[in-house]
């Protein structure tokens, strides 16, 4: 029971990743990404370990459509996951499998797989690809964010949810966003809170890894936007 949108922006060639589920956890066992390569989303009964292979294959050139299936010719439970690709180039695929309740599938268009298992509706995912397409001006983490929302609002998954997270890369080796709520009556509320205290600094502490000296710090970079540096609520 899960619904994550994950997209490749056109103009900056970010990749990114926003999820939320029943169980906890969800943002360490089902989005992975690697800089300037592309994207794997396992879920369903995830199996963690298809990501990095999947992200393997992406790095050995092979395009999305080739990477799903080598995946799925590798694994005897493939019937019982959900899965997507998005490689370097925009190119999306996704597969789910038979074993996957309804209302269970995905939307893939160029630099975006919307997708989700046992949804509420079909709403759940159009709800996030109608969001994404709206958006193409924005940052891809708000991006993301905002989508998630509206899948959210459109009925997300049935039994609701407790966990999500948001994970974004630019073209460096960390993150530029890693924010997860674990467990929470309303995880993604709770993303978007936390998202929006830190959004202020995530150039900040993404900049300041090559060039510290530039910087300063947190409060210095916050007075330098007009704005105060304060993590409460």
């Amino acid at each position: 029971m899960t619904f994550a949108i994950a997209g490749r922006c056109e103009r900056t060639g970010r990749l990114g990743v926003a999820i939320a589920t029943n169980p906890i956890g969800v943002g360490a066992r089902c989005p992975f990404i690697a800089p300037n390569v592309g994207i794997v989303v396992t879920m369903a009964r995830t199996d963690p370990r298809l990501g990095p292979f999947g992200l393997n294959l992406l790095r050995q050139g092979y395009a999305a459509n080739a990477v799903l299936a080598q995946i799925a010719a590798s694994d005897p439970g493939i019937e019982h996951r959900q899965l997507c690709v998005i490689d370097r180039d925009g190119a999306s695929a996704a597969r789910t499998g038979a074993q996957n309740s309804d209302w269970s599938g995905a939307l893939t268009r160029r630099n975006l797989v919307s997708m989700g298992n046992k949804l509420t509706s079909p709403r759940t995912a159009d709800a996030m690809a109608d969001s994404w397409e709206k958006t193409d001006k924005l940052d891809l983490d708000e991006r993301l964010l905002l989508a998630l929302e509206a899948g959210r609002d459109a009925g997300g998954q049935v039994g609701g949810q407790h966990s999500c997270g948001l994970l974004v890369y630019d073209r460096d080796v960390h993150a530029y966003v890693d924010l997860r709520v674990d467990l929470h009556d309303e995880p993604i509320g709770e993303l978007r809170r936390i998202y929006d205290l830190a959004q202020p600094l995530l150039a900040y502490y993404y900049g300041r890894a090559g060039n510290p000296d530039a910087f300063g710090t947190e409060a210095e970079w916050m007075a330098k936007q007009g704005k105060q540096y304060n993590l409460s609520t």
